[in-house]
């Protein structure tokens, strides 16, 4: 087995809100994937005096410990615990009721000589190949199908934040962990898998350049960091060309990668 993960922060003058793990045992008998995405407020108060990165970090360490050590709780069990460790963590000194607390996407992947399981919220994508080159894309659309002018008005974002008919992060609430897109398949039907923060994904579902199945084979040929690469030549070039990202040209972007098997 073999990870590799890259991450690129959307600009020097903020943190990367991203956070990611890969944890492979000795034993090369199983692992865990864990990819967050942290939401950047807008600007304005969200109730809480921690930046996002403090966040992730919280609500990312608590998953990557519990996918590992706890095999007897599945992964929503495992959100719902470390959401709540997490709102704990900060819930004296923070409003967690505000609807712009800190909140994340989430993926997690893990998998031992039996299945592997996943779980996906929001708009992160999960890769899972097949031994046959097959590459199916887990993902979370309830983001999607919100209008685009829907989702230029702040007001009208707050309405449908981790709101039924709207869409759901991982934020104070644990429940919120039922509402995640989640499965398990035979170990033998997946040979490698990967992670991509929607700043990465950009190079499929914004650019076009290809396919699930091509991005995959630029994780297995490149890596991470070579991906994350062409998306940014990509971003330049729309730059350059007055394209559709003059308002935000960079995005955080991470990606993560595992082998699962020897070919």
């Amino acid at each position: 087995m073999r990870s590799e993960v890259a991450s690129l922060p959307g600009s020097p003058e903020r943190p990367n809100e991203d956070w990611v793990a890969a944890a492979l045992p000795a034993s090369g008998s199983g692992g865990t994937v864990v990819l967050l995405d942290g939401v950047t407020p807008p600007a304005g108060d969200d109730g809480c005096v921690h930046t996002v990165p403090w966040f992730t970090a919280r609500l990312g360490g608590a998953l990557t410990e519990l996918s590992g050590s706890r095999r007897d709780m599945t992964l929503s069990e495992i959100l719902s615990l470390a959401i709540r460790r997490t709102a704990d963590a900060h819930r004296d000194t923070c409003d967690l009721s505000h609807v712009r607390t800190p909140q994340a996407t989430v993926v997690l992947a893990r998998w031992d000589e039996a299945s592997v399981e996943h779980l996906v919220l929001s708009d992160s994508a999960l890769l899972l190949e097949g031994p046959d080159g097959t590459v199916r894309a887990v993902l979370d659309d309830r983001l999607d199908r919100v209008p685009d002018e829907v989702l230029r008005s702040l007001a009208a974002t707050d309405r449908l934040r981790n709101r039924e008919g709207g869409f759901f992060t991982a934020a104070a609430d644990p429940a919120v962990a039922e509402r995640a897109v989640t499965g398990t398949s035979p170990r033998a039907e997946v040979r490698a898998l990967a992670a991509l923060t929607d700043g990465a994904s950009r190079w499929v579902e914004l650019f076009a350049e290809g396919g699930w199945a091509d991005c995959f084979g630029v994780l297995r040929t490149e890596g991470p960091a070579g991906l994350l690469r062409r998306v940014r030549a990509l971003e330049e070039g729309d730059a350059r060309a007055g394209g559709a990202l003059r308002w935000k040209l960079h995005d955080d972007a991470t990606a993560v990668y595992a082998e699962l098997s020897d070919r």
